[in-house]
């Protein structure tokens, strides 16, 4: 996984000097400060999901580009049967399949997400532009939205603004399998 983050944050730097975005920019854009912005440029730290997602909302690139180095293909359809969506080990909790990664021009960026549960019980919280969806598929999470706690069952859903900070956790030591639908 760690050849992965530093592929991932070459790819982050390249497509910011390509496009002549400026560091300060481009932390104000992650809204976080210009030094972490830096240490995940730098691929010795995890580069969450939503630094990924809000970099290519702003300026307009496909996050594809930034997990695999390719771009879409598809621009009718893209079928992802089970278990093949492109996978992206983001973070030892969250393990994200990306559903429809090889359609070109995606209007929301469906997941599959797995919710490892934790000894501990300390929430990563993340935001990010736009709005979610969560629609719980295996397991019981509790999902956190600002300073609200929610426990989802098996086909629960919650729709909700992404800007907001959020988090979940697996519950009754099982993981939790969620779709997520990020707009």
């Amino acid at each position: 996984m760690e050849e992965q983050i530093k592929q991932i944050a070459d790819r982050l730097r390249g497509m910011r000097e390509v496009l002549e975005i400026s560091i300060d920019a481009a932390a104000e854009t992650c809204a976080i400060t210009k030094e972490q912005y830096l240490n995940f440029e730098s691929g010795q730290v995890d580069i969450p999901v939503s630094i990924l997602h809000r970099m290519a909302q702003k300026y307009n690139f496909d996050i594809t580009s930034l997990l695999t180095g390719e771009e879409p293909l598809m621009h009718s359809y893209t079928l992802t049967r089970k278990g093949k969506g492109l996978h992206v080990d983001r973070q030892k909790a969250y393990k994200y399949q990306a559903l429809a990664g090889n359609f070109q021009n995606r209007k929301a960026d469906p997941f599959l997400v797995s919710v490892d549960p934790k000894e501990d019980e300390t929430v990563s919280f993340n935001s990010h532009p736009g709005q979610e969806f969560n629609y719980l598929i295996e397991g019981q999470l509790k999902i956190f939205i600002g300073s609200k706690e929610m426990i989802l069952e098996p086909g629960d859903s919650i729709y909700f603004n992404s800007e907001i900070p959020h988090g979940m956790l697996a519950m009754e030591n099982k993981p939790a399998t969620f779709l997520a639908i990020i707009l």
